[in-house]
C-alpha cells in the first residue's frame, strides 16, 4: 500500500511503525489526539506535538481530536481553551471532535467501580505524605498499605462516600492494586482518585472527586476509539500503567501510546511552570509578550505558521533528545517571509539630510517594488522631498576606507532614487551630528543619462514630510545564556537578558505602512522582518521585530558554547 507522507515531512520511526501496522491490517484508518491542560499558553514545544499528531492521522486517512485534558479545575481556566484552539487553527490545522476530559467524568468513575468491584483497586486512608514515603525508591521496594486489603464492598461504599462529599478533602484517595516491589515507581498503587473541593470550569460544583491524569489519559483515549496516544518521552515510564488500566478495564478500544523525545530549544525555556512564573512575576508582559516561546508570543512577534511547521518537520521525530539552536527557528522564519514579505522601507534611528539642490515644497515621486524576485507582487509609489531621514548609522563623519555609505565629501545612491554627495555636516554645541546638506546628481535618476553610474553604497531613507513616526519594537533572545533553566547554582530569572527589548519611539516609516494590519509581515529593506503588534494603530504604528536579516547569535553561540 502507498500512504501520503505527512506535508514534506521526512520518515521516522513513528511514521514507519504506523504504515507497518496499517498495511497487516491492524487499522483500517488512524485516529490521534492532541491533550493540552488548559492550565497555559501553548508553546513552541506543544507546536511539535499538534504537526506531529495532525500529520499522522492525515497520513493514513483519520483524524485527530482536540481533547482538553481538564481533571485539575485549580488551574484551569476559559482563556486559555480559547487561546489552544486559536494557536491550533493557526498553525494551520482542524480537529475532528473537540472533547474534555470532564465529558467522561462518569464513565471514568464507572471505572473506577470496576476496578474496585474485581479488587483492583482500594480505598486508602492514609495521607499524601505517609503514601509518599511508603512508595520506596528506585533501588528499595515500597511497603504496602495497611488499607491494601480493605474488602471490595467497604471500598465501594466508601468511593461513593467520596463521591457525594461526605469526606474532607485529603481523607481517602482511591489506589490501583497492582505490585508494591515493581521495579517501576509508577506501577506501586498508583493514586487514581482524589477528594478536591474546587470548582470546574464545566461541571461547576458537580464533583469533589476528580481523576489523576494517569486513570484520566488511557481511558479518555478508548473512549474515543484513538489508536495512537503520542506522548512525550517523560510518559515511557507511564506506559505499563497505561497498558495495565486498558487490559482490566471493559474499554471500547484498546490504544496504543507512543514515545518521543519533547522539543528543546536553547535561549529560552519550554517549562509551563517556568513560563508560568515569568508572567506572574511580570518578567514579561504577558502569555503573548514576543519574547515568550508560547505560539502566541511567536505570532504576535511576527513568525508564521508555515515557517514553525517547517521548523517542526526540520527537527524530526526520535527518542533521544537534543537542544536545537534557537537560530534554526529563526532561520525557517527567514526562509518563508524572504519569498512572501513585502518590502518597505523604514528609518529606525533617523538623521535629517537636506537636499540642497531639492525644489523646496514640491515632490518627486519614484516607482519602488514589492519584491525584487516577484513582479507578481507589483510596486508603490514612494515620496521624495528635500527634507529625508536616513539611518544614523549610514553615516561616519571619521570613516574608515571600507565603510561605504555616507561620508564627509562621499557619495551614495538613495535606493529606488538617485547618488547624493555629503557636502556638509552640521552639529550642535555639544558636537553631536544633527543633520547633514547634501546635493543630488540629478542625471542618476532612472532613465537619465547617469542612472547608471556605480557607487559602492546604497542607503534606504524616507521623506521627512510624508513618513509617518511609529514606535519599533526590537526584540531579541530572552535569556543571555544558552541553558537557563540547567544551571544548578542560580535562578534561571537571574539569567534574563535585559537587552531582549530595545523601544524607539523616533522611527519613521514610508506611508504605505499606515494601514498595514496586525500580523502582516513586512521586510524593512536593509533591518529585518517586522511586523504591526496588536496593538498598532493608523494613529499609533507599532512594529514588532521578528527577525533580523542574518543570524547575529551564531557567532555569540558559538563563543558561549552553543548548544
Amino acid at each position: 500500500m502507498n500512504h501520503p507522507e505527512p506535508t514534506s515531512a521526512p520518515a521516522h520511526f513513528i511514521l514507519n511503525r504506523i504504515r507497518k501496522e496499517v498495511d497487516a491490517g491492524l487499522y483500517s484508518r488512524v485516529v490521534t489526539r492532541f491533550p493540552p491542560e488548559p492550565n497555559g499558553y501553548l508553546h513552541i514545544g506543544h507546536a511539535k506535538s499538534i504537526v506531529l499528531n495532525f500529520s499522522m492521522a492525515a497520513a493514513f486517512g483519520g483524524y485527530t481530536n482536540l481533547r482538553f485534558d481538564d481533571t485539575n479545575p485549580a488551574k484551569e481556566e476559559q482563556r486559555f481553551i480559547d487561546s489552544i484552539k486559536e494557536d491550533v487553527r493557526w498553525l494551520g490545522y482542524e480537529w475532528e471532535n473537540e472533547c474534555f476530559a470532564s465529558d467522561y467524568f462518569e464513565a471514568l468513575f464507572g471505572y473506577a467501580l470496576h476496578l474496585v468491584d474485581h479488587g483492583l483497586a482500594y480505598v486508602d486512608g492514609q495521607d499524601a505524605d505517609t503514601i509518599r514515603a511508603q512508595r520506596g525508591t528506585l533501588t528499595e521496594p515500597g511497603v504496602n498499605s495497611p488499607d491494601r486489603d480493605r474488602p471490595p464492598a467497604e471500598s465501594r461504599d466508601l468511593l461513593e462516600r467520596m463521591r457525594a462529599g461526605e469526606f474532607p478533602d485529603g481523607r481517602y484517595v482511591l489506589r490501583a492494586k497492582i505490585d508494591m516491589a515493581s521495579p517501576n515507581i509508577n506501577l506501586r498503587d498508583p493514586v487514581l482518585y482524589r477528594i478536591r473541593r474546587q470548582h470546574h470550569h464545566r461541571t461547576g460544583d458537580d464533583w469533589v472527586l476528580y481523576p489523576t491524569y494517569d486513570f484520566a489519559h488511557g481511558q479518555s483515549d478508548a473512549i474515543e476509539h484513538i489508536t495512537h496516544s503520542l506522548c512525550t518521552m517523560e510518559f515511557e515510564d507511564h506506559r505499563p500503567l497505561y497498558d495495565w488500566l486498558l487490559e482490566h478495564l471493559p474499554v471500547p478500544s484498546r490504544p496504543q501510546q507512543i514515545e518521543f523525545a519533547k522539543l528543546n530549544i536553547d535561549f529560552t525555556v519550554l517549562s509551563k511552570r517556568r513560563l508560568t512564573r515569568l508572567v506572574d512575576e511580570g518578567q514579561v508582559a504577558g502569555w503573548d509578550d514576543p519574547r515568550m516561546p508560547t505560539l502566541a508570543g511567536l505570532r504576535r512577534r511576527g513568525f508564521t505558521p508555515v515557517s514553525i511547521r517547517n521548523f517542526c518537520n526540520e527537527i524530526g521525530v526520535t527518542k533521544s533528545e537534543g537542544i536545537i539552536p534557537y537560530g534554526v527557528l529563526e532561520r525557517h522564519l527567514r526562509d518563508d517571509l524572504n519569498v512572501h514579505a513585502p518590502r518597505r522601507m523604514a528609518v529606525l534611528r533617523p538623521l535629517k539630510v537636506v537636499l540642497t539642490n531639492f525644489p523646496e515644497n514640491e515632490t518627486e515621486w519614484f516607482d519602488a517594488a514589492n519584491h525584487p524576485q516577484n513582479p507578481e507582487m507589483g510596486s508603490r509609489r514612494v515620496p521624495m522631498t528635500r527634507e529625508i531621514f536616513i539611518e544614523r548609522d549610514d553615516f561616519m563623519e571619521d570613516a574608515p576606507k571600507k565603510f561605504f555609505r555616507l561620508k564627509p565629501s562621499g557619495e551614495v545612491r538613495l535606493r529606488n532614487a538617485f547618488i547624493v554627495r555629503c557636502d556638509e555636516v552640521v552639529k550642535n554645541d555639544a558636537g553631536d551630528v544633527t543633520e547633514l546638506r547634501c546635493s543630488l546628481d540629478p542625471e542618476s535618476r532612472t532613465g537619465q543619462p547617469n542612472a547608471e553610474r556605480k557607487v559602492k553604497g546604497t542607503i534606504h531613507w524616507v521623506s521627512a514630510q510624508h513618513a509617518i513616526p511609529a514606535e519599533v519594537r526590537l526584540y531579541d533572545r530572552l535569556f543571555n545564556v544558552p541553558h537557563p533553566s540547567g544551571d544548578k547554582e542560580r535562578d534561571f530569572i537571574e539569567h534574563l537578558n535585559p537587552a531582549s527589548l530595545e523601544i524607539l519611539d523616533t522611527a519613521w516609516l514610508e506611508p504605505t505602512l499606515a494601514d498595514a494590519p496586525p500580523g502582516q509581515p513586512f521586510q524593512f529593506e536593509r533591518l529585518g522582518y517586522f511586523a504591526p503588534d496588536l496593538d498598532s494603530t493608523p494613529e499609533q504604528p507599532i512594529f514588532n521585530r521578528a527577525v533580523t536579516l542574518r543570524d547575529t547569535w551564531a557567532k555569540i553561540e558559538k563563543e558561549l558554547g552553543g548548544a
